[in-house]
């Protein structure tokens, strides 16, 4: 038997649905489940444009819509959420992921609401390092650089 990660990504309010597809064939690829909270930027899972960047990949991918940022948080009961957002004190690979750690991200254009970084508590908001003169890296980027670093501290379990 395959010893597998519970690890999970969780998309709020995303706006560029070629994101979300490059999101999705990662996600795939990695074994971590696709979260996204609604509203989404375009129709849903069957948009051109999502579909294209996605490849063929949409049918390997475990995805979940939530209709809400609160029917999503219950979903996740007491799972550790970790927030990655610009607004982070600490660096993402400066804490120790679990295996059903839960990385959040916010939409291209908006970020993460106050409400939520509040509700996730500072210490649980991390940082992707960057020039200080940038506002911020591409999306489906700094999702593979967490998911990437959450999964090496797993050891890659389960890949190959």
């Amino acid at each position: 038997m395959i010893k597998k990660h519970n690890l999970a990504v969780i998309l709020h309010e995303p706006d560029i649905p070629q994101n979300t597809g490059n999101i999705i064939r990662l996600c795939a690829n990695t074994g971590v489940e696709l979260h996204l909270v609604k509203p989404l930027g375009w129709g849903g899972l069957d948009d051109v444009k999502l579909r294209r960047a996605g490849l063929d990949y949409h049918e390997y991918a475990n995805i979940v819509i939530h209709e809400s940022w609160g029917d999503c948080k219950r979903y996740f009961g007491s799972r550790r959420i970790w927030a990655i957002e610009t607004s982070g004190t600490k660096y993402y690979h400066e804490v120790n992921y679990l295996d059903d750690s839960v990385l959040l991200f916010g939409s291209e254009t908006r970020g993460l609401p106050q409400n939520i970084l509040n509700e996730i508590g500072k210490d649980y908001v991390v940082r992707l390092p960057m020039q200080p003169t940038q506002r911020s890296l591409n999306l489906s980027n700094s999702v593979a650089i967490a998911v990437y670093q959450a999964w090496q501290q797993l050891s890659f379990i389960g890949g190959v």
